[in-house]
């Protein structure tokens, strides 16, 4: 039986940003525009963290059954290290999946019933990123998931559940967080080119090689500079967004010298923290601005 505390590490928390960021800066957006429905946005983050919990879990059960996590560097996997039974670990990811459908069902019915075939595309897409017959995580679709996921739909769908609408605020506010989201995936998989390869998981990172993904990755950090300049011609608060450099340095970092393995570690957790510090000070920024 797994203990409580290996149960917290398999659901991976350095993973909540991912989940966090997008509804923080999507309230922000829609604050901008009009007053918002909070019991709404609360419902909204609540979906997104069982999202990202149980796709940790489902992905933990997946990859364990299959032994692409049999010599894993980096944070625990339940099923992998032999901590918990795959039994119980797709359990758990299920549970949170029923969690984020139930809060869903509750927004779709009180915004709109279109929501609800969004939400079953999102616990799909969480579930067969690993798991199935043919996992798109496998193909090194991964990263393009996570944007539309953790970026667009996650931050304009804050945005349209709490005002009933969306703009182009908003939209760039998606970008640049699926764009973080995307470069905390692309750090994992680069750290983790050697095992994937091996266990024929051919991600992104393992199509694009070693330098080929550092390149990306240091890209992907550039684009919320680039979009917190463009939300500049809504109100310049939004350059508060800048504040959050200094992380986004330290993430790109190790990744710039050339570290492997457990070198990479520090910039998962730092990519996160930007992403958090960048959503929480252009939501300010927006709202000041409003």
């Amino acid at each position: 039986m797994a203990t409580p505390t290996q149960w917290i590490q398999g659901a991976r928390p350095r993973t909540l940003p991912n989940a966090i960021a997008p509804v923080v800066v999507g309230v922000g957006a829609a604050l901008r525009l009009d007053d918002i429905t909070w019991w709404k946005a609360a419902l909204a983050l609540v979906v997104s963290l069982a999202l990202i919990i149980g796709v940790n879990f489902a992905n933990d059960y997946s990859d364990g059954i299959r032994g692409t996590d049999d010599d894993r560097v980096g944070p625990m996997r339940l099923v992998g290290s032999g901590a918990a039974t795959p039994g119980a670990v797709k359990t758990a990811a299920f549970a949170c999946f029923g969690i984020a459908a139930v809060c869903g069902l509750v927004l779709a019915v009180t915004t709109a019933w279109w929501l609800v075939v969004v939400g079953a595309v999102c616990i799909a897409g969480a579930w067969f990123y690993t798991g199935g017959k043919r996992p798109y995580g496998y193909i090194g679709l991964g990263e393009v998931a996570v944007f539309v996921f953790f970026g667009l739909v996650a931050v304009l769908g804050t945005q349209y559940v709490t005002v009933d609408r969306v703009d182009w605020v908003g939209l760039l506010c998606a970008i640049a967080v699926g764009s973080y989201s995307t470069a905390v995936l692309v750090v994992n998989n680069l750290r983790d080119i050697p095992t994937d390869s091996e266990s024929g998981k051919i991600t992104l990172a393992v199509r694009l090689g070693d330098t080929g993904t550092r390149r990306f990755f240091v890209e992907l950090l550039v684009v919320p500079v680039v979009v917190t300049v463009a939300l500049a011609f809504a109100t310049p608060w939004a350059l508060l967004g800048l504040v959050s450099l200094p992380l986004s340095y330290l993430a790109a970092k190790p990744v710039r010298a050339g570290a492997l393995g457990p070198g990479l570690i520090p910039s998962l957790g730092a990519t996160g923290q930007a992403m958090l510090a960048w959503s929480v000070l252009t939501a300010a920024g927006l709202i000041l601005g409003a």
